[in-house]
């Protein structure tokens, strides 16, 4: 159910905020912005911190590889949202669709590394099942990933199983290609904070 709140819940700054982000995108803000300035004591200065550790923070993985964790996360958690969201933010951080539609449609004929692959099915396993063996960790680790990867990768698989949970619960609006393809630039430019 889709809280009242997200609509009009905000004080004067971040009411601002929204009407800047629509003027400069042409598209309004995105519900996964609004609800981190509701209550952002709470969750929003939190959440946005780590995500964006998680996404943007030093790390061997790509910011595409990581935009590539969060939509095949998403797409576990069947969270049309941050599909949408993160197809388009991986997809130009790639400059690579085919790419990206490839791993969400059938990661083992993917075009992309062992350890890439290795790392999302682990990811997707975690996801749909809630945990993971020693023996589900050897085989990334066997592709030559290294564990701080998969710490790096866990933490994405954090970020947006959480968010996901929330974008569904919230029932977030699925925007345009249009409107995803101006978030991701912001994403791209600005990252998560």
């Amino acid at each position: 159910m889709r809280p009242a709140v997200l609509d009009n819940g905000y004080g004067v700054g971040p009411k601002l905020l929204f009407k800047l982000i629509r003027l400069m995108s042409g598209f309004p803000a995105p519900d996964a912005a609004k609800l981190t300035f509701y209550r952002s004591d709470f969750y929003g200065t939190n959440a946005k911190k780590f995500t964006h550790a998680a996404m943007r923070g030093k790390s061997t993985w790509s910011v595409g590889d990581r935009e590539l964790m969060a939509a095949y996360v998403s797409q576990a958690n069947q969270c049309a949202f941050c599909i949408g969201a993160h197809t388009a933010t991986a997809t130009q951080a790639y400059k690579d669709g085919d790419k990206v539609a490839a791993v969400l449609t059938d990661l083992d004929a993917a075009p992309i590394t062992a350890g890439l692959r290795a790392t999302l099915a682990m990811l997707g396993t975690l996801t749909r099942v809630g945990s993971v063996s020693a023996d589900d960790m050897r085989v990334v680790l066997a592709t030559g990933v290294s564990p701080q990867q998969i710490e790096d990768a866990l933490a994405v698989g954090f970020a947006f199983n959480t968010t996901n949970r929330l974008a569904n619960a919230f029932d977030f609006e699925v925007l345009s290609p249009e409107g995803f393809d101006a978030g991701a630039k912001y994403l791209l430019k600005r990252g998560y904070q």
